[in-house]
């Protein structure tokens, strides 16, 4: 029997997934694993038994990860879930950015006294002129699940868009219309793109890098959307370049007290993933991940620990979570053979100061052979999952 505890309200759609072998618990520190959306996890103290935590949504800034990481806890999201529901939302901000929907929604809302309102609208509608975006070029910044999306609605919408990602996954190339353009540097999509959406992870290279020395490569007149993390923009320079005219206009999703009420920058509440069909999607993966590790130790989508999935072909795993030294897996190897014990199978990931280790053996692994593994030099825990 299995136990998890719900730290925010998560989908029932997703919460069904879960079979009859899980039990919620109203404790945190009874949970074998812990599922979040927003709430702030970075004080909280996790009991030992504790083993997964999964984030329903693709930002962890909310989960102090290396602490995960250093209590063998690992640490899932959910990306893609949402992507189609990011996507939609930012083309409504390539929309809005356009055409000056927002100023001319308020700008009628002031006029419902006017008793000849159709006329005045009329007259007034000049002050609203914006561009098409069919024949304009996109630049895509970050080419997963969601900036592929997005580079290939924008496609079908006739518009020409470069995208750049040096790390770009097999899966999301496939995924990308033969149409993009794969721009060779940043350099590139400031100087050639008359739009530029942001889809990039919110890490120490690229928190702040759209500032003053990436806005003075871009053109005059550049939109730009942000719908990935607030604190990827310098918002000082942003607001210089805005006031200049350099900067056209600027939507994101993030709010910041400096932006709220500035011309020519509209800001959403965080809209990208509020929609059922994501909610319901990022609940299901979420605990479809979590199932997977704790009844199969398979790794899918950790943010703290490397990805593992190996078919099960034997009656005990063990599940090793360790740092990542050297001869762990000499020592594991020597303690087996020492007590005439046969390796089925054995897969070791690592991912930069942590590895994963998965071990199948038909043969019984008494508790003391798991406390000797335990107990050993750079062993962060050992679980064993017995058929």
């Amino acid at each position: 029997m299995y136990r998890y505890h719900c730290l925010n309200p998560i989908s029932e759609v997703g919460l069904e997934t879960f079979t009859e072998e899980y039990v919620p618990v109203s404790e945190p520190e009874k949970a074998d694993a812990i599922l979040v959306r927003s709430t702030n996890m970075k004080e909280m103290e996790f009991a030992k038994e504790l083993k997964a935590i999964a984030r329903a949504g693709a930002g962890v800034n909310n989960i102090p990860l290396e602490k995960c990481a250093e209590e063998g806890i690992v640490v899932f999201n959910t990306p893609g879930a949402n992507a189609n529901a990011v996507k939609e939302l930012v083309l409504c901000g390539l929309f809005l950015s356009s055409r000056k929907i927002v100023e001319s929604i308020r700008w009628i809302d002031g006029l419902k006294d006017d008793q000849d309102i159709a006329k005045t609208a009329e007259k007034g509608k000049s002050n609203f002129v914006g561009p098409e975006i069919e024949g304009k070029t996109l630049g895509v910044i970050g080419l997963g699940a969601i900036g592929v999306n997005v580079a290939n609605a924008a496609i079908k919408l006739g518009m020409k868009v470069k995208g750049y990602d040096p790390y770009i996954g097999v899966n999301a190339a496939w995924a990308l219309s033969k149409h993009a353009h794969h721009a060779a540097s940043l350099e590139e999509i400031y100087q050639e793109c008359d739009y530029i959406t942001i889809h990039v992870p919110s890490t120490k290279e690229t928190k702040g890098f759209m500032n003053k020395e990436a806005f003075a490569q871009m053109k005059t007149g550049v939109r730009i959307l942000n719908f990935a993390r607030g604190d990827l923009v310098n918002n000082e320079d942003l607001l210089a370049n805005v006031a200049s005219g350099k900067i056209n206009k600027y939507i994101s999703d993030f709010a910041a007290p400096e932006l709220i009420g500035q011309e020519n920058i509209i800001i959403l509440p965080h809209l990208g993933a509020s929609t059922p069909e994501s909610e319901d999607n990022c609940a299901k993966m979420a605990v479809e991940e979590v199932c997977e590790y704790l009844e199969n130790g398979n790794i899918i989508n950790s943010v703290n620990f490397p990805g593992v999935n190996q078919a099960r072909m034997s009656k005990t795993r063990l599940c090793i979570i360790n740092k990542n030294v050297p001869n762990i897996l000499a020592n594991i190897s020597k303690l087996f053979a020492d007590h005439n014990l046969n390796i089925e199978n054995m897969v070791n990931r690592s991912r930069g100061e942590y590895a994963y280790t998965l071990i199948d053996t038909n043969d019984e692994v008494r508790p003391d052979i798991i406390e000797r593994i335990e107990s050993a030099n750079g062993i962060i825990n050992v679980r064993a999952i017995i058929d």
